[in-house]
């Protein structure tokens, strides 16, 4: 058992994704992010905080469990991605702490780390390298 969550790059968790397909991949970002900003497809969206009151959402661990595979732990890869991946490391950290056995983290997030020029999905993020996304 892992007592700690892996990180993957943008194409490393695309290919696991593709490798397991019973691989749960969550998308821990806001409604509003997911919806308007765009997610990586075949991503479920369990916020891990949300608006209005951006608190934690005290049902994602039930969420999770929900997703895999009717709330059995360790039965499937969990894959976290956030905007740049600060968000869904915390996620994952708290799954591990639960008892969820396989968790990976999407370091640079679906739009990555901000440039000079204070721009996201221009020096990384699972949009900047061209995997396949949707958008509302």
């Amino acid at each position: 058992m892992s007592d700690k969550v892996k990180t993957l790059n943008p194409k490393e968790a695309y290919k696991l994704l593709q490798e397991h397909p019973n691989a749960v991949f969550i998308d821990v970002r806001s409604h509003m992010e997911y919806l308007f900003v765009g997610h990586p497809s075949g991503s479920i969206h369990i916020p891990w905080i949300d608006e209005p009151d951006w608190k934690l959402n005290p049902h994602f661990l039930t969420q999770v469990r929900q997703a895999m595979l009717g709330g059995a732990t360790g039965a499937a890869p969990v894959v976290l991605i956030c905007r740049s991946g600060v968000r869904s490391l915390e996620a994952g950290k708290a799954l591990v702490e639960a008892g969820v056995k396989e968790v990976y983290n999407v370091a640079e997030g679906f739009e990555g780390q901000l440039d000079e020029k204070h721009h996201r999905s221009a020096q990384g993020g699972w949009r900047y390298h061209g995997l396949p996304w949707e958008q509302c």
